[in-house]
């Protein structure tokens, strides 16, 4: 039986490592404009699906845009991604990345994007600083070809409110996980 786990688990972060959302540029410039245009896209998105969102980000202290992929297989999940914080008032981004890990029966690929906004400066700067992280999930998505995407909910967690967005991709999952967002040193040198 621990054999067959930890092949399970061996099996998951090769296949996190195959669908991870990479960044493929090679310069920290080219790097920082792919994740610009992903913050474009996906409030592009947002705003499409939820009109009233434009004006929550353009009031709220700042906002930060994820991208995300996760993998469920079994009893694990993984996943990783990256991002951007907004300051909106001073207009600096500061740039992040997330990982996760997960316990609990589920199965599928999920690619999704979130939205937090930050209900106030000092959540902000935590968030930032100290990074922020979460456990407790359940949930089930699909989309199949260009279906559209949809928001599958608005969740407020200490002073925060998520919007996540699938991309593709199908998870039927109820899972207990830790993810950990935090600074991406190398592109906010």
């Amino acid at each position: 039986m621990l054999k067959t786990i930890a092949s399970t688990v061996l099996l998951c972060a090769g296949t996190l490592l195959s669908v991870s959302p990479a960044l493929s540029a090679d310069s920290k410039q080219e790097r920082r404009a792919e994740i610009q245009a992903m913050r474009a896209t996906v409030l592009k998105d947002l705003y499409r699906l939820k009109p009233d969102t434009r004006a929550q980000l353009a009031a709220s202290p700042g906002y930060a845009v994820f991208n995300n992929k996760n993998v469920n297989v079994l009893i694990a999940s993984f996943g990783g991604g990256y991002g951007v914080v907004r300051d909106n008032r001073t207009g600096r981004d500061t740039y992040m990345k997330m990982g996760e890990v997960g316990l609990g029966l589920g199965m599928g690929i999920k690619d999704f994007r979130a939205v937090f906004v930050f209900h106030s400066p000092e959540v902000m700067r935590k968030f930032i600083e100290s990074g922020w992280e979460f456990g407790g999930h359940a949930d089930a998505a699909a989309k199949a070809g260009s279906a559209g995407a949809a928001v599958s909910g608005e969740i407020l967690l200490d002073g925060i409110t998520v919007y996540q967005i699938t991309e593709n991709g199908l998870a039927l999952q109820a899972t207990l996980k830790g993810t950990k967002y935090f600074k991406d040193s190398e592109l906010n040198e």
